[in-house]
């Protein structure tokens, strides 16, 4: 039977504390009590305790050194603690936690926590870098506290990847019907934070955990969800006004001059826009370009400003319900070919100095970067693009594009 006082004069002192604090890390960490611990700097209070619990001279010289299977004979042999060394830390210190164990639990639950969002993306071989990412960055575990919480948020985000990419749909609605919570998705939100990263990846954007304004706006664009119908813009010049609408009114005020509509403006705007053939240009510069050389002449200019945003979708589908027909053209880069392709595939278009020979005609120095990217409009623009090796942006093309849209009849 335990003696409790000879046990907690022999090793229940605060200068045996270091010895009992030794030998509980090494139980939580599976460690046989054999071998010796040592400390270095001794004080002689804790000298004179290791020589009254060992019933010997502790040595001499600066550091300490304890036998643990000595102490564990002592303990028994004298009945403080018939458990040996083992027994006399719980009963001194309270029971040990088993490390290896809780470790292995963890694990479990982490991995199934992640479970239904393994399970969402399983045939989505466009989210595996991200997916090993979320792995790599830490990410999640950064934003939950616990499995158990990460649990319910990744379910979440599991709703989410499935039901990107949208159909311009508010980021409200979309939060709403996916993760039952209209706000569940406001900037600042842990989930928020997660699927924009997914919304990066599904539209192809390098993972970023998150980002400004104007690159969560653009992300979520990308996919099919806006975040209000203000915020969401898009510029253009030349297209015709009418007194009809109040669209119409504001186009035909400003001809001549840019224009930049809201998504709220052209949600309500319900009639096709005429138009005949319609430029789309991916950087702002070519409108500021057009309206300093043509002014009022400039024929229809649309543009997309980077991704586009989901005023973007909307002016180009309200061109195309009225038969317009599209001519593109963007940087010559990876992710200008990502957003050509994109809008190729929703509204169709021909190119506009967007192809293989405009590409080796152009003069550029800087380095290509980024994942290559097909250009079904012209295969071989991606192969000489990953030959050549350069990107060439639309500003050092600005004098063929201006001189295309001089000699373009408008449409009045």
């Amino acid at each position: 039977m335990t003696d409790a006082d000879r046990l907690r004069r022999l090793l229940g002192g605060p200068d045996t504390a270091w010895l009992v604090q030794r030998v509980r890390r090494r139980l939580e960490r599976g460690r046989p009590l054999t071998g010796s611990v040592t400390l270095s700097g001794a004080a002689p209070g804790q000298r004179r305790a290791a020589e009254l619990l060992l019933g010997r001279r502790a040595g001499t010289g600066t550091s300490l050194t304890v036998s643990l299977t000595e102490v564990d004979r002592v303990l028994r042999a004298s009945g403080a603690c018939p458990d040996g060394l083992a027994g006399a830390v719980e009963l001194l210190d309270g029971p040990v936690r088993d490390l290896a164990r809780e470790q292995a639990e963890a694990a479990a639950a982490w991995k199934a926590a992640f479970v239904p969002l393994d399970e969402a993306i399983a045939a989505r071989p466009e989210l595996a870098e991200w997916r090993g990412r979320l792995d790599s960055s830490g990410l999640v575990r950064r934003l939950a506290a616990d499995p158990e919480e990460a649990a319910g948020m990744l379910r979440h985000l599991a709703a989410v990847a499935r039901a990107l990419p949208a159909s311009d749909v508010p980021l409200g609605l979309f939060a709403a019907e996916n993760c039952g919570d209209a706000h569940a998705l406001d900037d600042g939100r842990p989930l928020a934070t997660l699927a924009l990263s997914c919304a990066r990846a599904i539209a192809g954007l390098p993972f970023r955990a998150d980002g400004g304004a104007e690159s969560r706006r653009e992300a979520w664009a990308a996919v099919g969800v806006h975040l209000d119908e203000l915020s969401s813009t898009v510029l253009c010049m030349g297209l015709r006004g009418d007194g009809g609408t109040a669209t119409g009114r504001m186009l035909a005020a400003m001809h001549g001059e840019p224009v930049s509509l809201t998504l709220r403006q052209l949600r309500r705007h319900t009639r096709p826009l005429r138009a005949g053939l319609v430029r789309v240009c991916e950087n702002p510069v070519v409108l500021t370009a057009a309206a300093g050389a043509l002014g009022p002449v400039c024929p229809p200019l649309v543009c997309c400003n980077g991704r586009p945003s989901a005023a973007v979708w909307r002016l180009l589908e309200l061109l195309a319900e009225g038969g317009a027909e599209f001519a593109y053209h963007g940087d010559f880069d990876w992710g200008g070919v990502a957003i050509a392709a994109a809008v190729r595939d929703r509204i169709g278009w021909r190119p506009w100095r967007y192809d293989a020979s405009a590409y080796r005609r152009a003069a550029s120095g800087t380095p290509l970067a980024g994942r290559p990217s097909p250009t079904p409009w012209d295969p071989a623009l991606a192969a000489v693009m990953t030959e050549r090796g350069v990107r060439v942006e639309e500003e050092q093309v600005l004098p063929d594009l201006i001189a295309d849209l001089g000699a373009t009849t408008p449409i009045r």
